[in-house]
């Protein structure tokens, strides 16, 4: 844990060195709020009267909106790599890298729907045994995956090859990559998550109602702020996490003795 939580202040400390990487967030969350608003609000008003169109705006809104997410995503990715070799990320530069990866990007978002729809359907259909099942094979996918975006970003290889390279590298290095994800998670959890619901929670029992506004919209501005920073640091350590794992180095904050614990070469089973 002491060596994940330190994983995420680095990355923290990339993410303070340049703005455009909360800007990518924050623009990733609007655009995509954007399109599944166009698409969800029609399909819920319409669910009454033809449920078979509804559904397949469902469908489509949730491949839509997922690939808006992906796009973001390049595009952090691509400005992460910029900061880390001490380059100033511009949101124009990073947006036209991610234009450049629209083709697997498209690609990855159908890998991406398909899978969580499957599984969404597992856990909602098949009982208990569905919701055991769905989140192992949640978190699985999870890790398997979870260099893709970085291998689309600075590879620029197919959806279908990125997947194949990500699960590789997991395999070789045998996946520590969740002592650094889920730390970053756990950090702005605690410190922006947490604090958050108790000032919300305070506003609430206060009794006055220009207090209560006042700490519900902080409350809210502190966990808007710790996703925001949450989601650009965990595409800051990705991208440090798979250039180590490929072996093209280092880069400062992170040493070669910091990535390689978060990275441990795979042991055998005998």
């Amino acid at each position: 844990m002491v060596r994940g939580w330190g994983l995420a202040r680095m990355s923290l400390r990339v993410v303070l060195a340049d703005g455009s990487l909360a800007v990518l967030v924050v623009l990733g969350a609007i655009a995509s709020g954007v399109v599944a608003a166009a698409v969800f609000v029609p399909a819920w008003i319409g669910w009454s009267s033809d449920r078979v169109l509804a559904g397949i705006l469902i469908v489509a809104g949730t491949y839509l909106t997922t690939a808006t997410g992906v796009f973001f995503a390049v595009a952090l990715a691509a400005a992460a790599a910029d900061v880390l070799d001490g380059r100033d990320a511009t949101v124009t530069a990073s947006i036209r890298v991610a234009s450049g990866r629209l083709s697997p990007i498209l690609g990855w978002a159908l890998f991406l729907t398909t899978v969580n729809l499957v599984l969404q359907a597992l856990r909602s259909r098949a009982g208990i045994f569905g919701q055991i099942v769905g989140g192992i094979a949640d978190v699985a996918w999870g890790l398997v995956t979870f260099l893709v975006v970085p291998i689309l970003t600075l590879e620029g290889l197919s959806a279908s090859d990125a997947l194949t390279r990500s699960a590789q590298i997991f395999r070789d290095r045998w996946g520590d990559q969740l002592v650094g994800q889920v730390s970053i998670s756990g950090i702005f959890f605690f410190l922006g998550v947490l604090p958050g619901i108790a000032i919300g929670a305070l506003g609430v029992m206060s009794g006055s109602h220009r207090l209560t506004v006042v700490l519900v919209a902080v409350a809210i501005g502190l966990i808007v702020l710790a996703a925001i920073l949450a989601a650009a640091a965990r595409a800051v350590f990705s991208v440090a996490l798979y250039r180590f794992a490929v072996g093209a180095g280092t880069v400062a904050p992170f040493s070669e003795q910091d990535l390689s614990q978060a990275v441990g070469a795979r042991r055998s089973a005998f």
